[in-house]
């Protein structure tokens, strides 16, 4: 990801900026405004509403182009509002909304008990799937073997299925909430291999995988069914004799599921919950489900 300066977010190209204090970075997508650089921050919500004002939405990769397309659809129904959506993680969803750099988060999981300052709004449900390049012959893995490939115990395709050949294992980065589920579900925790290749988001994850043949990853279901519909040579594998689809996250037969979330910094006001209401609204839903996502 680029550096931000003026001139990419002139011609609305993605880039990542530091946030204050510290934390990281946060990336910044399609939907960045010209406003974010005038400004100099992420700005929270700028206005109590009319529904007008200004609105930083921030956090999840996964529920990131839910909130874009809403973001649009929002705006055409509201010509005084602006509302600015990027990613950066889960985490930074949480630091940002409680520091008020966003007027809502992003969290593609339940809240913490200890992160009780913050209200969710459930917008969908998703799985997190194992993902392999299209080529790959294997089919299905269980639970040990996804534990024996993260932490190094299998390292050659033959063993779990696939054609003869080592294993790439691809990894999250600290501050995603994917990474987070999927060691706590699998018992990862300090066990990782610690030669993995390290990325970001759910797309950054479906671009390595679907670049190399012998690579291995976890992804949203949701965001992997919609690049593979797009001709992403990508294939979901099944987790213990369960295929990883929407439909199976749905009856909740998949094991591995988790809820997207919208968070305030206490109950939504203003243009905050304005949007959140519209995201939960009728339109909204649409775009939801048409992300491949699971309506709650």
């Amino acid at each position: 990801m680029f550096p931000c300066d003026s001139k990419r977010l002139r011609r609305g190209a993605g880039c990542a900026m530091k946030v204050p204090g510290g934390q990281g970075t946060v990336e910044l997508g399609r939907r960045t405004l010209l406003a974010v650089w005038g400004l100099g921050a992420l700005g929270g919500c700028r206005r109590a509403s009319a529904a007008g004002g200004r609105l930083t939405v921030a956090g999840s990769s996964t529920v990131q182009p839910v909130c874009e397309l809403a973001a649009q659809a929002f705006e055409r129904e509201h010509p005084g509002a602006r509302v600015e959506v990027q990613g950066g993680g889960s985490g930074a969803g949480i630091r940002t909304t409680r520091s008020g750099l966003a007027g809502v988060g992003m969290v593609s999981r339940a809240l913490h008990p200890d992160e009780r300052d913050l209200t969710a709004y459930t917008i969908g449900l998703d799985g997190i799937a194992l993902i392999v390049h299209g080529t790959n012959p294997a089919q299905n893995l269980t639970r040990q073997q996804v534990v024996d490939i993260y932490t190094g115990a299998t390292t050659d395709w033959a063993s779990v299925g696939g054609a003869p050949g080592p294993i790439t294992v691809v990894n999250k980065e600290e501050g995603r909430s994917t990474l987070e589920l999927f060691e706590q579900h699998f018992g990862l925790r300090g066990r990782f291999v610690r030669n993995a290749v390290i990325i970001g988001p759910n797309g950054q994850a479906i671009a390595t995988v679907a670049a190399s043949p012998a690579a291995v990853a976890y992804v949203s279901i949701g965001s992997a069914t919609a690049a593979i519909a797009q001709g992403t040579p990508l294939k979901l594998l099944a987790l213990d004799g369960v295929a990883a689809t929407v439909e199976n996250v749905r009856s909740g037969r998949f094991p591995l599921r988790r809820e997207l979330n919208l968070v305030t910094r206490g109950p939504a006001a203003g243009l905050a919950r304005d949007f959140i209401t519209f995201v939960r609204g009728p339109e909204g839903r649409r775009i939801v489900a048409a992300q491949d996502f699971v309506l709650p």
